[in-house]
Order: structure tokens, then C-alpha cells, then sequence
């Protein structure tokens, strides 16, 4: 038996768990990187932080344990002013710019620390019809029966409630059972790069 609730700050720790235990491409990354936390810097911390109005979690009854979240922001342009302003500056003096590193030989952490350094800015176009944009991850052991589904639809509704008219979100391009369960939900691809697809969806 699984809860569904409002992410607090005490499920922190948990969030940055799930999102290393999901962080290859739905898969444990947990021995790709040295940092343990890097990962949740940059895709679950600034949501907690900054949007938790937008931030729900799966919590199994048994256990008490948190298995899964979803993570969003209505406003994805004044979310990533907000970060600019006062999330990425401690994390740069945390870990140093890997710009003089090759891409192609950078380490996973590596990978990581640039976005922290240079994050990228979803394109104004994108922006225009789906401002909004979120992240969900489970574990193995909270996927199927609906649960996803659930936590979407739970944050969709609150989206909604504040006045939002689209979202989007980026999907590895190896994740096809992500993609399919996107599609299945309703979202419509809307661009395509090397290693990632975007969809959105109107709300």
C-alpha cells in the first residue's frame, strides 16, 4: 500500500536517493558517480527548495519509506532565474567548472558540474505554449499499478489549479518505456536532439 502526499522537507534525503537510484535513464546510477548528491543537485533539491507547492511523493504505508516523487514548476522561465540567483552560485563553489575537459572525456560528475555551471535554458517557443515542466521517478518497487499515473495526475490538477496552460518535459531518447508512458498520458512529442526527446502537453 502506497501514499500519495505533498513532499516535505525532511523527504529531501529520499528525493536525492530516488533520483540517483533512477538516474540512468530510469536505471540505479548510484556506481556512475563519486558524488552521491550531484545528481539530486541539479533534478530534485531547487523543486523541494523553490516549488514545493508542486512537489508530491509516494510513500509506502509499510515501511514509511518514500519510493517515488514528481517535481514541477509552473513558471519554468522565473524557475530558472530564481536558480541563477540563488541555487547555482554555492553549487559552483562546490564543484569546479569542467569547461576545459573535453565533452567526450568528461566524467559522469563531470557531466553534471557543467549544467551546474552552464545551465540550459529551455527555448522560448517551447516556453510560449507549455511554460511549466516537471520530473518523476520511481523505484522498481513503486512502478505499475497506476502509481505514476497517480502522481501525474496529481500534480497535473495542481498545475491547473494555478492557471497553467502547458507543460513539457525531456525524456532520454533510450527510455522508450518512458516515452510510451508520456505518450500514453496524452503528451505529444515536440522536438527531438541527439540523447533526448521534449514533449508537452496542454492542460
Amino acid at each position: 500500500m502506497f501514499t500519495l502526499r505533498p513532499a516535505r522537507e525532511t523527504d529531501r534525503a529520499a528525493l536525492y536517493r530516488i533520483c540517483l537510484e533512477t538516474g540512468a535513464s530510469g536505471e540505479d546510477a548510484t556506481h556512475l558517480y563519486a558524488d552521491p548528491l550531484i545528481l539530486g543537485h541539479v533534478y530534485a533539491g531547487p523543486y523541494l527548495t523553490y516549488a514545493p507547492a508542486f512537489a508530491f511523493v509516494l510513500e509506502d504505508q509499510r515501511s514509511g519509506e518514500v519510493m517515488g516523487y514528481v517535481l514541477g514548476t509552473p513558471d519554468t522561465a522565473a524557475f530558472e532565474a530564481t536558480l541563477e540567483r540563488g541555487w547555482w552560485p554555492p553549487l559552483r563553489d562546490l564543484y569546479p567548472d569542467p569547461a576545459a575537459v573535453p565533452r567526450a572525456a568528461r566524467t559522469p560528475d563531470e557531466r553534471i558540474a557543467h549544467l551546474i555551471h552552464h545551465p540550459p535554458r529551455a527555448p522560448h517557443d517551447v516556453l510560449a505554449e507549455y511554460p511549466a515542466h516537471l520530473h518523476i521517478d520511481l523505484l522498481p518497487g513503486a512502478q505499475g499499478g497506476g502509481r505514476g499515473r497517480a502522481l501525474m495526475t496529481t500534480l497535473l490538477e495542481a498545475l491547473r489549479v494555478a492557471g497553467v496552460r502547458g507543460l513539457h518535459l525531456g525524456v532520454g531518447e533510450s527510455n522508450v518505456r518512458a516515452q510510451g508512458f508520456y505518450r500514453h498520458l496524452g503528451f505529444q512529442e515536440l522536438r527531438r536532439a541527439p540523447g533526448a526527446v521534449t514533449f508537452g502537453l496542454r492542460l
